[in-house]
Protein backbone atom coordinates (compact mmCIF):
# COMPACT_ATOMS: atom_id res chain seq x y z
CA UNK A 1 0.00 0.00 0.00
CA UNK A 2 0.93 3.75 -0.75
CA UNK A 3 2.81 6.21 2.10
CA UNK A 4 0.44 8.21 4.06
CA UNK A 5 1.20 11.96 3.08
CA UNK A 6 1.00 14.87 5.42
CA UNK A 7 0.54 18.63 4.37
CA UNK A 8 1.22 21.29 6.61
CA UNK A 9 1.21 24.91 6.36
CA UNK A 10 3.73 26.74 7.21
CA UNK A 11 3.34 28.24 11.36
CA UNK A 12 1.97 32.01 11.27
CA UNK A 13 4.55 34.59 9.53
CA UNK A 14 4.95 38.13 10.27
CA UNK A 15 2.83 39.48 7.58
CA UNK A 16 0.43 36.84 8.03
CA UNK A 17 0.20 38.81 11.74
CA UNK A 18 0.46 42.00 10.02
CA UNK A 19 -2.67 40.29 7.25
CA UNK A 20 -0.40 41.87 4.58
CA UNK A 21 -0.18 39.50 1.37
CA UNK A 22 2.54 37.96 1.00
CA UNK A 23 3.32 35.47 -1.86
CA UNK A 24 6.86 34.79 -2.71
CA UNK A 25 8.49 37.59 -0.24
CA UNK A 26 10.56 36.20 2.45
CA UNK A 27 9.59 36.85 5.77
CA UNK A 28 9.97 35.04 8.96
CA UNK A 29 7.97 33.24 11.18
CA UNK A 30 6.10 34.81 14.77
CA UNK A 31 6.54 33.44 17.89
CA UNK A 32 2.99 32.06 17.53
CA UNK A 33 4.19 30.49 14.23
CA UNK A 34 7.28 28.92 15.84
CA UNK A 35 4.98 27.51 18.55
CA UNK A 36 2.45 26.14 15.63
CA UNK A 37 5.40 24.45 14.37
CA UNK A 38 6.62 22.54 17.27
CA UNK A 39 3.41 22.02 18.15
CA UNK A 40 2.78 20.18 14.85
CA UNK A 41 5.60 18.04 15.25
CA UNK A 42 4.58 17.25 18.64
CA UNK A 43 1.18 16.10 16.88
CA UNK A 44 2.52 14.40 14.30
CA UNK A 45 5.68 12.61 17.32
CA UNK A 46 2.44 11.47 19.56
CA UNK A 47 0.63 9.93 16.18
CA UNK A 48 3.55 7.92 15.36
CA UNK A 49 4.82 9.53 12.46
CA UNK A 50 8.72 9.24 11.26
CA UNK A 51 9.57 10.31 7.47
CA UNK A 52 10.55 9.15 4.81
CA UNK A 53 10.80 12.16 2.73
CA UNK A 54 10.39 15.74 3.36
CA UNK A 55 9.82 18.60 0.78
CA UNK A 56 9.55 22.70 1.59
CA UNK A 57 9.80 25.36 -0.89
CA UNK A 58 12.30 28.01 -1.02
CA UNK A 59 10.58 30.37 1.45
CA UNK A 60 11.83 30.79 4.92
CA UNK A 61 8.69 30.28 6.60
CA UNK A 62 7.98 26.83 5.31
CA UNK A 63 11.75 25.82 5.82
CA UNK A 64 11.83 27.12 9.14
CA UNK A 65 8.05 25.14 9.98
CA UNK A 66 9.47 21.71 8.56
CA UNK A 67 12.74 21.90 10.54
CA UNK A 68 11.16 22.57 14.24
CA UNK A 69 8.41 19.98 13.10
CA UNK A 70 11.53 17.50 12.36
CA UNK A 71 13.56 18.31 15.63
CA UNK A 72 10.35 17.30 17.86
CA UNK A 73 9.96 13.83 15.64
CA UNK A 74 13.60 13.19 16.02
CA UNK A 75 14.29 13.39 12.72
CA UNK A 76 16.63 16.55 12.58
CA UNK A 77 18.79 14.88 10.29
CA UNK A 78 16.03 13.57 7.82
CA UNK A 79 17.08 15.44 3.73
CA UNK A 80 15.20 17.72 2.80
CA UNK A 81 13.84 18.20 -0.69
CA UNK A 82 13.50 22.01 -1.32
CA UNK A 83 11.68 23.62 -4.33
CA UNK A 84 10.32 26.68 -5.73
CA UNK A 85 7.41 24.73 -6.86
CA UNK A 86 6.19 24.29 -3.59
CA UNK A 87 5.93 28.13 -3.18
CA UNK A 88 3.26 30.34 -2.14
CA UNK A 89 1.16 31.82 -5.08
CA UNK A 90 2.90 35.28 -6.50
CA UNK A 91 0.65 37.59 -5.80
CA UNK A 92 1.78 39.96 -8.01
CA UNK A 93 1.28 44.11 -7.52
CA UNK A 94 -0.46 43.12 -4.44
CA UNK A 95 2.59 41.44 -2.29
CA UNK A 96 3.66 43.70 0.72
CA UNK A 97 0.02 45.62 0.15
CA UNK A 98 -3.05 45.35 3.66
CA UNK A 99 -5.69 43.08 2.60
CA UNK A 100 -8.18 45.39 4.59
CA UNK A 101 -6.79 48.46 2.95
CA UNK A 102 -6.85 46.67 -0.39
CA UNK A 103 -10.46 45.81 0.37
CA UNK A 104 -11.35 49.14 1.46
CA UNK A 105 -9.31 50.52 -1.92
CA UNK A 106 -10.36 48.67 -4.31
CA UNK A 107 -13.79 46.95 -3.34
CA UNK A 108 -14.91 43.18 -1.43
CA UNK A 109 -15.44 41.54 -4.47
CA UNK A 110 -12.66 42.88 -6.71
CA UNK A 111 -10.39 41.53 -3.55
CA UNK A 112 -11.47 38.26 -3.59
CA UNK A 113 -11.53 37.53 -7.12
CA UNK A 114 -7.93 38.64 -6.59
CA UNK A 115 -7.54 36.48 -3.51
CA UNK A 116 -9.76 33.76 -4.86
CA UNK A 117 -10.43 33.49 -8.29
CA UNK A 118 -9.47 30.54 -9.89
CA UNK A 119 -8.22 32.15 -13.35
CA UNK A 120 -7.75 35.76 -12.33
CA UNK A 121 -4.18 37.09 -11.29
CA UNK A 122 -4.04 40.38 -9.25
CA UNK A 123 -1.87 43.08 -11.37
CA UNK A 124 1.85 41.52 -12.38
CA UNK A 125 5.21 43.28 -11.20
CA UNK A 126 7.50 44.83 -13.52
CA UNK A 127 11.09 42.58 -14.00
CA UNK A 128 12.71 45.54 -12.68
CA UNK A 129 10.93 45.43 -9.07
CA UNK A 130 12.27 44.03 -6.07
CA UNK A 131 8.95 41.93 -6.09
CA UNK A 132 9.91 39.81 -9.43
CA UNK A 133 11.87 36.33 -8.63
CA UNK A 134 14.45 37.38 -11.09
CA UNK A 135 15.75 39.76 -9.03
CA UNK A 136 16.44 37.70 -5.59
CA UNK A 137 19.89 35.56 -6.39
CA UNK A 138 18.15 32.10 -5.27
CA UNK A 139 16.28 32.22 -8.31
CA UNK A 140 18.67 34.10 -10.44
CA UNK A 141 20.97 31.07 -9.94
CA UNK A 142 17.94 28.85 -11.00
CA UNK A 143 17.93 30.37 -14.01
CA UNK A 144 21.57 30.40 -14.68
CA UNK A 145 21.05 26.51 -13.89
CA UNK A 146 19.21 26.05 -16.77
CA UNK A 147 15.18 27.51 -15.64
CA UNK A 148 13.95 29.06 -18.22
CA UNK A 149 13.31 32.56 -16.61
CA UNK A 150 9.48 32.99 -18.57
CA UNK A 151 8.67 30.01 -15.67
CA UNK A 152 9.41 32.59 -12.56
CA UNK A 153 6.14 34.49 -11.93
CA UNK A 154 5.20 38.29 -12.04
CA UNK A 155 1.88 37.08 -10.57
CA UNK A 156 -0.56 33.82 -10.12
CA UNK A 157 -3.57 32.62 -9.90
CA UNK A 158 -4.43 29.36 -8.57
CA UNK A 159 -4.89 27.94 -12.36
CA UNK A 160 -1.25 28.70 -12.28
CA UNK A 161 0.17 27.28 -9.07
CA UNK A 162 -1.41 24.00 -10.22
CA UNK A 163 0.76 23.89 -13.40
CA UNK A 164 3.78 24.31 -11.80
CA UNK A 165 3.31 22.16 -8.41
CA UNK A 166 1.44 19.14 -9.77
CA UNK A 167 4.95 18.38 -12.10
CA UNK A 168 6.63 17.90 -9.25
CA UNK A 169 3.89 16.10 -7.30
CA UNK A 170 3.53 13.72 -9.77
CA UNK A 171 7.14 12.90 -10.38
CA UNK A 172 9.15 13.33 -7.06
CA UNK A 173 6.44 12.78 -4.46
CA UNK A 174 3.91 10.04 -5.93
CA UNK A 175 6.84 7.66 -6.71
CA UNK A 176 7.58 7.90 -2.91
CA UNK A 177 4.20 7.78 -1.86
CA UNK A 178 3.92 4.23 -4.13
CA UNK A 179 6.64 2.97 -2.31
CA UNK A 180 5.61 3.30 0.56
CA UNK A 181 7.07 6.17 2.14
CA UNK A 182 5.45 8.49 4.58
CA UNK A 183 5.69 12.04 3.28
CA UNK A 184 6.08 15.56 4.99
CA UNK A 185 5.24 18.53 2.52
CA UNK A 186 5.74 21.78 4.55
CA UNK A 187 4.58 24.75 2.50
CA UNK A 188 1.92 27.27 1.83
CA UNK A 189 -1.94 27.94 1.61
CA UNK A 190 -1.97 28.46 -1.89
CA UNK A 191 0.29 25.81 -3.46
CA UNK A 192 -1.07 23.05 -0.58
CA UNK A 193 -4.72 24.16 -1.98
CA UNK A 194 -3.41 23.40 -5.05
CA UNK A 195 -2.88 20.01 -4.13
CA UNK A 196 -5.69 19.54 -2.08
CA UNK A 197 -8.03 20.45 -5.01
CA UNK A 198 -5.93 17.85 -7.28
CA UNK A 199 -6.01 15.28 -4.82
CA UNK A 200 -9.65 15.97 -3.50
CA UNK A 201 -10.82 16.75 -7.34
CA UNK A 202 -12.45 19.85 -5.59
CA UNK A 203 -13.94 21.95 -8.52
CA UNK A 204 -12.30 25.93 -9.08
CA UNK A 205 -15.72 26.73 -7.89
CA UNK A 206 -15.63 25.34 -4.03
CA UNK A 207 -12.01 25.44 -3.98
CA UNK A 208 -12.49 29.45 -3.50
CA UNK A 209 -14.26 28.52 -0.09
CA UNK A 210 -11.55 26.23 1.15
CA UNK A 211 -8.94 27.61 3.53
CA UNK A 212 -5.93 25.82 5.02
CA UNK A 213 -5.00 26.85 8.84
CA UNK A 214 -1.37 27.81 9.53
CA UNK A 215 0.71 24.88 11.67
CA UNK A 216 -2.60 21.93 11.48
CA UNK A 217 -1.40 18.93 9.60
CA UNK A 218 -3.39 17.32 6.87
CA UNK A 219 -3.52 13.72 6.63
CA UNK A 220 -4.23 11.71 3.76
CA UNK A 221 -4.18 8.03 3.12
CA UNK A 222 -4.43 6.44 -0.23
CA UNK A 223 -5.42 2.94 -2.12
CA UNK A 224 -3.58 0.87 -4.00
CA UNK A 225 -4.26 3.08 -6.97
CA UNK A 226 -3.61 6.33 -5.32
CA UNK A 227 -7.18 7.45 -4.86
CA UNK A 228 -7.50 9.15 -1.37
CA UNK A 229 -8.93 6.53 0.69
CA UNK A 230 -9.00 9.50 3.99
CA UNK A 231 -8.05 12.50 4.93
CA UNK A 232 -8.65 14.88 7.46
CA UNK A 233 -6.99 17.74 9.56
CA UNK A 234 -5.41 16.31 12.58
CA UNK A 235 -5.94 17.94 15.62
CA UNK A 236 -8.89 19.64 18.12
CA UNK A 237 -11.88 19.97 15.83
CA UNK A 238 -13.48 22.65 17.42
CA UNK A 239 -9.60 24.90 17.34
CA UNK A 240 -9.08 24.13 13.65
CA UNK A 241 -12.44 25.14 12.75
CA UNK A 242 -12.13 28.65 14.58
CA UNK A 243 -8.28 28.27 12.29
CA UNK A 244 -9.70 28.12 9.05
CA UNK A 245 -12.88 30.78 9.73
CA UNK A 246 -10.09 33.43 10.74
CA UNK A 247 -8.30 32.70 7.21
CA UNK A 248 -11.49 33.35 5.45
CA UNK A 249 -11.75 36.03 7.22
CA UNK A 250 -8.55 37.79 6.65
CA UNK A 251 -9.33 40.28 3.50
CA UNK A 252 -11.85 42.23 5.86
CA UNK A 253 -9.44 42.11 8.84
Amino acid sequence: MPGTLILLRHGQSTWNELNLFTGWHDVPLTDQGIAEAKAAGVLLREAGFRFSAAHTSLLQRAMETNRLVLEELGQADLPVARTWRLNERHYGALQGLDKKATTQLHGAEQTMIWRRSFDVAPPPVDTTSPEHPINDPRYAALVAEGLDPKELPATECLQDVIVRVLPYWNDVVVPQLVNNEDVLITAHGNSLRALVMHLEHISKDDIAEFNIPTGVPRKYTFTAEMGVATVQFMGDAQAIAAATAAVGKQATG
